[in-house]
């Protein structure tokens, strides 16, 4: 009989692809994870492992039954959280991951709002751009908060979307800019040789942005990059420049600065939450999810009701 241990950690391999980033994930020795993989072998009576001097990866036998795998895990999920579901209480701990301006954004409602479950704990982890869906297809978390610029997020076989938001590209300016005056109309050719700043090159933020700003004509200014909006929220407060920034970036306060909507077509991303489809009836999950999106309710609000200036 497969091993549902093993079974895991093959899936863990194809998704990893080698045993040293196995055992790290894991935390297991690469000699341990190899041993685990030639008795899953044994039990499956097929190679499912193609190893040279150098290397391992997936046979044909190995990719079929990380198929088969990644099924039974989750019927298995599934089975748990139906039948934890008749339980009156959450409990346990639930694990979500966020981009950064997110967990920003979402903890404190969070935090409150799963408080008054005594039996739940919560652990909220910031994860890197397109990282989160992986985490949760993983089973390293439990929900993602994931942002969407391309409308591209659909429901799979094993995961399961929710809307919660759209946060719009607003353009952020210092206090004592001409700008900050909200009976200023914002055009952006005279912007375009301000100095701007951005998020890195390749950033979706700054993807974003550069598109915003070609669309005015001609190549899109080029700006001073830094790793972190908040890090450019700071640098607009102290004068240094101008930026485009998604407006949930604001949640949590910046002094300093004033905030002006951007004309033309509406720029920015979807927030979507994003948990497995075999965990979303366990009751610490269904309660983070209600609570996400209450949360997502004050948030989403909070934008289309945002200052034209923070002093």
């Amino acid at each position: 009989m497969l091993d549902l241990r093993r079974l895991a950690l093959i899936c863990e391999f194809s998704r990893k692809g080698s045993i040293a980033a196995t055992a790290a994930s894991l935390g297991y020795s690469p000699s341990a994870v190899s041993q685990q993989l030639a008795a899953l072998e044994r039990e499956a009576n097929a190679v499912l492992i193609d190893r040279t001097a150098r290397s391992a990866e997936l046979t044909e036998a190995g990719r079929r039954l990380v198929a088969h795998a990644e099924r039974i895990l989750a019927m298995v999920e599934a089975a748990e959280s139906d039948l934890s579901a008749q339980a009156a209480t959450p409990s346990g701990r639930v694990a979500v991951t966020a981009f950064p301006t997110a967990a920003v954004a979402f903890a404190p409602a969070l935090a409150r709002s799963l408080r008054r479950h005594a039996a739940l704990t919560l652990r909220m982890s910031q994860s890197r751009a397109g990282r989160g869906l992986r985490e949760v297809q993983a089973g390293e978390a439990d929900i993602a908060l994931v942002d969407d610029w391309y409308g591209r997020m659909h429901d799979s076989e094993t995961t399961r979307i929710f809307p919660l938001l759209r946060d719009p590209l607003v353009l952020v300016v210092p206090r004592r800019h001409r700008l900050a005056d909200p009976g200023e109309p914002v055009d952006l050719m005279e912007l375009r040789d301000e100095p701007w700043m951005a998020t890195p090159d390749g950033e979706p933020s700054r993807l974003a942005v550069d598109r915003m700003l070609a669309e005015v004509g001609g190549a899109p200014p080029v700006p001073w990059e830094f790793e972190g909006l908040s890090t450019i929220l700071s640098l607009v407060a102290k004068g240094v420049g101008i930026a485009a920034v998604p407006a949930l970036a604001l949640a949590a306060g910046v002094r300093g600065i004033a905030v002006r909507e951007i004309p033309g077509p509406p720029a920015g991303r979807d927030v979507h939450a994003v948990a497995r489809a075999a965990s979303v009836q366990r009751p610490a999950v269904a309660v983070t999810l209600r609570a996400i999106h209450v949360a997502a309710r004050y948030l989403a609000a909070d934008l289309t009701a945002l200052e034209p200036a923070i002093p």
